[in-house]
């Protein structure tokens, strides 16, 4: 299968060259011969380029874009599995194709069997398709293994995250996990600020299990917590010891309306 772009010209420009200009821009310093540090995960927002792009931009440019990347996303729209992979195929993107890994899917799908193939959890999902972009501009040979997630227990979150761990391993060469996730959804600033930072602090402290219980019991409308959630499981299995909030800012920025933000962060996790 070939999944053709569902935002392009909506969350982000579709033609290649507008789209390059402006990723230059959000991306700031990071150029091919600037390479960032290794780092395990990288924790990106998905809203519109001209919302969350500078915080996505600033955090892509804090690391080293290896070849594989596995990109995990919530689940918007509640079609397919609830966790949901893709292990074969292209995705096309305005800069170019960009093949899924087979191999590292294989991998990921031996050791989770809860990891299902489900290509229709991915045909209009915007989550992981905003953020290949700023990947493939730092990394123009990106393969990617897209995981779409929808809600899931904390005992399945860190069955997922041993899956790929475990994967990772085997696989035994460079792999970034991305997660995607948007903070505070259409609260005032001063409401989505508060609560956005309780659950920053739990991602800063790599307490995957205490940010699933924040967001739960805080009713943080943060879509990917369980995006997140894995991730910091599956770095931590990797030997994670720190995490950093490159950025947090809110729509309001943008558009100049704090009444009703949504809330971006961006992390790395090393």
């Amino acid at each position: 299968m070939i999944r053709t772009p569902a935002v392009a010209h909506q969350f982000y420009p579709g033609e290649a060259e507008v789209l390059r200009e402006l990723l230059t821009r959000l991306i700031g310093r990071r150029a091919a011969d600037q390479p960032g540090q290794p780092a395990r995960a990288v924790v990106m927002p998905h809203a519109g380029y001209v919302f969350s792009g500078r915080v996505a931009g600033e955090t892509v440019a804090q690391v080293e874009v290896p070849e594989d990347v596995i990109v995990l996303g919530p689940n918007h729209h509640g079609l397919g599995a609830p966790a949901a992979l893709m292990s074969s195929g292209s995705w096309a993107m305005p800069m170019g194709e960009v093949q899924i890994n087979a191999e590292l899917a294989g991998l990921i799908r031996r050791h989770g069997p809860e990891i299902v193939d489900d290509e229709q959890a991915h045909r209009a999902e915007h989550s992981l398709e905003v953020l290949l972009p700023f990947l493939q501009f730092c990394q123009p040979g990106l393969r990617i293994v897209p995981l779409c997630l929808a809600r899931l227990s904390p005992a399945d979150c860190r069955l997922v995250g041993q899956a790929l761990a475990a994967a990772i391993e085997d696989f035994s060469r460079p792999v970034l996990l991305a997660a995607s996730t948007d903070m505070s959804h259409y609260e005032s600033r001063s409401a989505a600020t508060a609560k956005d930072h309780l659950a920053i602090e739990r991602v800063l402290a790599l307490d995957p299990e205490g940010l699933y219980r924040t967001v739960a019991e805080q009713q943080i409308s943060m879509c990917g917590v369980i995006p997140t959630v894995i991730t910091l499981m599956a770095a931590l299995q990797l030997g994670a010891t720190e995490a950093e909030l490159v950025r947090y800012s809110d729509s309001g920025e943008a558009s100049g309306d704090t009444a009703q933000v949504v809330g971006y962060a961006g992390f790395v996790i090393r």
